[in-house]
């Protein structure tokens, strides 16, 4: 079993946009799925000393922020319902000394349909990418969810550019057809 070693200097560099990606697909707001990476990266900072080093570091950096996803989900739907009151006073000569209350809807509150879709799409996705031959599959996610440059790409996999783009072409046209058949 490889031993894995944390290096939380390098986190954002490394894995800031595979977070973000994994994250926006499940929450659809960049600022909250910004938030939660940042929750995410403080949460490795505090608990480096429990990296047992059994998984590679973004595997514990995924671990953290699923329950960071779980833990925002948990708050807003904890909150649904419930409106905040508000109370002021008016000092006018006419109404003078009565409290009036307000309901103001919840701004943190999120449409449960829309919730729901996004996770539904996102699991289909990842569902899709699984039935995808190994190369496709990991052609896929670096060009089109992790955005790696061509060249790097290339060089990491050790194929021709010409190469990458006819799987790249059948990985799309196999997850196209893969959606159609499971989200559409």
């Amino acid at each position: 079993m490889q031993n894995h070693q944390i290096n939380p200097n390098k986190w954002i560099d490394l894995y800031s946009d595979y977070l973000f990606n994994y994250t926006i697909t499940r929450v659809n707001d960049r600022e909250i799925a910004k938030d939660l990476i940042q929750d995410t990266f403080f949460a490795g900072l505090k608990s480096m000393k429990n990296f047992k080093g059994e998984a590679s570091e973004r595997t514990w950096l995924i671990s953290i922020l699923k329950r960071k996803i779980i833990d925002y989900y948990r708050k807003i739907n904890s909150n649904k319902g419930q409106a905040e009151v508000r109370m002021s006073y008016s000092n006018s000569e006419d109404n003078e000394g009565d409290w009036l209350e307000e309901r103001v809807e919840d701004e943190g509150y999120l449409n449960a349909q829309e919730t729901l879709e996004n996770t539904e799409l996102g699991d289909a996705i990842y569902e899709c990418l699984d039935k995808l031959p190994e190369k496709q599959a990991t052609v896929f996610k670096m060009k089109t969810i992790l955005n790696y440059e061509t060249e790097a790409i290339c060089n990491e996999l050790k194929i021709t550019p010409s190469n990458l783009w006819v799987i790249i072409h059948r990985a799309r046209t196999a997850m196209a057809a893969c959606m159609e058949k499971n989200w559409l």
